[in-house]
């Protein structure tokens, strides 16, 4: 059983950075990894994923051009660079595992659906 544990967030200024970090308990060296968030009173939404290779990265239109996936196998770990954050990017941040072959299920995201294994969240909170 793959744990995640998402580490990095907390409360910024509009306009202003935060890099998330999930860590997994084993190697990720087999699975591609998504971000998703959930903002209060919202619906879960994704932000971006990162394939087994990490050569392959999808972003929500939302954060495009504004966050980064990135990867770190030799630390179990991947990260979510976050720039020019503004509120409306307040929400709990999650990271998801899942197989290789479901990241490529669908060309433009990656769907919660997909997820194999999630972590507990970190939130994020951007003041106005």
């Amino acid at each position: 059983q793959l744990q995640l544990v998402e580490s990095g967030g907390g409360l910024v200024q509009d306009g202003g950075s935060l890099k998330l970090s999930c860590t997994a308990s084993g190697s990720l060296d087999y699975y591609a990894i998504g971000w998703f968030r959930q903002a209060p009173g919202k619906e879960r939404e994704w932000v971006s994923c990162i394939s087994r290779s990490g050569v392959s990265t999808k972003y929500a239109d939302s954060v495009e051009g504004r966050f980064t996936i990135s990867r770190d196998d030799a630390k179990n770990s991947v990260y979510l660079q976050m720039n020019s954050l503004s509120p409306e990017d307040s929400a709990v941040y999650y990271c998801a595992a899942t197989q290789p072959r479901k990241y490529h299920n669908h060309p433009d995201n990656c769907r919660d659906h997909d997820m194999d294994y999630w972590g507990k969240g970190t939130p994020v909170t951007v003041s106005s």
